[in-house]
């Protein structure tokens, strides 16, 4: 194929609600425009952009998948994106790749939580919105409905361009009505009695609003007279502007008003030279410039076992070809790839040369996403895309013992690919963490793990790193080691204080008189300590909060020796500790929930039943509340799944670790039933 140049582009991203026909709008756009010569259905797992074979066996879309079709000498990229929240890192993918957003909205449900998650990221990452009011022809389907609750949500910036009646479908920049036949075919009809007239007044009403000139002819003539050419012009001001969201009537099923909108997106959607461009690390705007030198930006990764990295990129200035050597500015190293790729799904269709403005996928890369390309001696680096942070931890483990030495290889791959992803090899608990979304999120992480790397594994409840410490201070604890099995003996005695102190780091101090224990002996009684507090004696987690002091003891000329005084200490830690009072402490953290200002009741009731407390509550806009609360981690293995479904998917949270706090003793009996088996010094 030809490569294009950037004003010949329209790169858009289609995201919105699970269910609300996204993948089946991509399909009828390709068909219509001559790109493929079949429809595929999501349900016979046929489709161009749900290739993957998780995604044929879930009826779902996983991944952001790459497209494009041609339309009256112009290249539209299509970035197909998940619905579900467990993987809208792809959507995220989608809308930074993208200069306008198709927000699916289904006619029989109207604007849903995945319709508002979509506009807030393309309004946050400074994108043109279109909603897309899909699957006219089923039943129940509500045009006027859908419409209203886009208002409702969006406000008056929520303008009608392409509207139902009947069986035909109405144009109202060129006032002209169409009917569709069963092949998708369209014929030109009559205009059928509406408040047509009314509908294209609101329009031009927020038309006026992109230009002066507009704005003046409007008042002078009631928005009557404008010609269709400045509509089109309006309408193209307004996404670019940001204040109009036009919305489309369509059905894949039968194409209805697919004709139209491949129209609208060739005529009025922004190309990539007329968008605000990208920001770089610097705060800079770099606009799309296909003179100025190369820059281009990662922005999704493929994991392939047998190609290797297939990388989704954004060419932001300059042109790429095979000949190009880019400079990696994350690394400084010279990036040399494979081939140069066009994609319409899993189809291929190698490139010689890519421009300013255009989705391409590299073969071969060693770049992440989040890398910036560029020419050598012009290193500039693109703001990376904020992506949501994992909530939902699972243990894993490997099914077979030959899989141990590959899971962590296998897990990294899988991250190369979705950044919402998280991993962590514990070495406390001596567990991997893999963290996610959702169940879902990982479950599929797992399959994909042993489809492409042959890797099985188990998921699990992550063990909880629980600390044990001291409630009172112990004196006069002795310590004594001795042993005498012929020749040299060992031969070493404590006496110890234990106490409480607020610092984790065990705090050693002595107080020895009269030379009971030589000084050369001190180093081995703090290390006897030092390797004790590594586990505690109710559960085994290490002991923190503690001061020992060494205040007596007793040694032999002969056979005292250090590691007599290692062995003594150890001794006396142990019966230290039990006289002490000892107590397990668990892990809080401080965690910050975003829901609606209608569930804050709700969430901060379920907090109080898991043994947390609201610190504050501020609302923070859009009808949403911020939540700071304070929860035990052991509270929170769920949190994620009881949230999501709380808010029906609209709320979310962020968390770190705060502190560690006494557990309450009515819980400790399960918590040391349950400790994971540490080993133990013996003593």
């Amino acid at each position: 194929m030809k490569a294009y140049k950037c004003k010949e582009i329209r790169n858009i991203a289609i995201a919105g609600h699970g269910g609300s026909g996204k993948t089946s709008l991509a399909e009828a756009l390709m068909f219509k425009s001559g790109a493929i010569d079949r429809m595929g259905r999501s349900s016979d797992g046929n489709t161009v952009c749900d290739y993957d074979p998780e995604e044929i066996k879930r009826n779902i879309s996983l991944n952001a998948s790459l497209a494009y079709a041609e339309w009256k000498n112009t290249k539209i990229n299509i970035v197909d994106t998940p619905g579900q929240f467990d993987f809208i890192g792809g959507m995220y993918e989608g809308v930074r790749a993208a200069e306008t957003v198709v927000i699916t909205v289904a006619a029989k449900d109207g604007a849903k939580v995945g319709t508002v998650k979509a506009f807030k990221e393309s309004s946050k990452q400074g994108k043109a919105h279109v909603f897309a009011v899909t699957k006219i022809d089923e039943e129940n389907a509500d045009f006027n409905k859908s419409l209203d609750s886009l208002k409702a949500k969006f406000g008056n910036s929520v303008c009608p361009v392409i509207v139902p009646a009947g069986d035909v479908f109405v144009n109202l920049v060129t006032m002209k009505a169409y009917k569709y036949d069963k092949s998708g075919k369209a014929s030109e009809s009559e205009l059928p009695a509406g408040d047509f007239d009314l509908m294209r007044l609101t329009l031009a009403e927020a038309i006026a609003e992109t230009d002066e000139a507009l704005m003046e002819k409007f008042f002078e003539s009631a928005g009557e007279d404008f010609t269709d050419e400045e509509f089109s012009k309006g309408l193209h001001n307004g996404l670019v502007q940001g204040v109009i969201s036009p919305v489309v009537a369509c059905s894949a099923e039968t194409l209805s008003g697919i004709e139209m909108i491949l129209d609208l997106i060739v005529g009025s959607f922004p190309s990539p030279e007329e968008s605000a461009g990208e920001i770089s690390e610097s705060g800079e705007k770099v606009k799309y410039d296909q003179t100025a030198p190369l820059a281009a930006y990662v922005f999704k990764t493929l994991a392939d076992p047998f190609v290797g990295k297939l990388s989704f990129v954004k060419i932001i200035t300059g042109s790429l070809s095979a000949k190009t050597e880019p400079t990696n500015s994350r690394t400084g190293e010279v990036e040399r790839f494979g081939k140069i790729l066009a994609l319409r799904g899993k189809k291929q269709e190698e490139l010689t040369e890519a421009h300013a403005g255009d989705i391409i996928a590299i073969t071969k890369l060693d770049a992440t996403t989040g890398d910036t390309l560029c020419k050598a001696g012009k290193t500039s680096n693109f703001k990376p895309t904020e992506f949501p942070t994992a909530c939902f931890f699972q243990a894993v483990t490997a099914k077979g013992k030959g899989d141990e030495a590959k899971i962590s290889s296998a897990i990294h791959r899988i991250i190369e690919e979705d950044k919402t992803l998280s991993y962590v090899n514990n070495t406390e608990t001596r567990q991997r963490v893999l963290g996610g979304l959702g169940e879902q999120h990982l479950d599929v992480a797992v399959q994909k793990m042993k489809a492409k790397f042959g890797v099985e594994v188990e998921l699990s409840a992550p063990i909880i790193a629980y600390r044990e410490t001291v409630r009172k201070k112990v004196t006069n604890i002795e310590g004594k080691h001795k042993k005498q099995s012929g020749g040299a003996g060992q031969y070493g005695v404590v006496v110890m204080e234990f106490e409480p102190h607020p610092e984790d780091e065990l705090l050693f101090e002595e107080r020895v008189f009269g030379g009971s224990v030589p000084k050369q002996f001190f180093p081995a009684v703090e290390k006897g300590l030092r390797e004790s507090v590594e586990h505690g004696i109710l559960a085994g987690y290490p002991v923190v909060r503690l001061k020992a002091t060494l205040v007596d003891g007793k040694y032999h000329p002969v056979d005292s020796k250090e590691i007599a005084f290692v062995m003594a200490a150890r001794l006396a830690f142990k019966d230290g500790m039990k006289a002490a009072s000892p107590c397990l402490l668990e892990p809080i953290l401080s965690m910050k929930i975003f829901v609606g200002d209608d569930k804050t009741g709700d969430v901060m009731g379920v907090v109080n039943k898991r043994r947390g407390s609201v610190i504050s509550t501020s609302p923070i806009g859009d009808g949403m509340t911020q939540i700071e609360v304070e929860i035990p981690q052991a509270e929170t293995s769920d949190f994620a799944l009881v949230i999501r479904q709380m808010t029906k998917g609209l709320g979310s949270f962020t968390f770190e670790f705060a502190r560690y706090q006494e557990l309450p003793q009515q819980l400790e009996a399960e918590v040391i039933a349950n400790a994971p088996k540490f080993n133990k010094y013996e003593g």
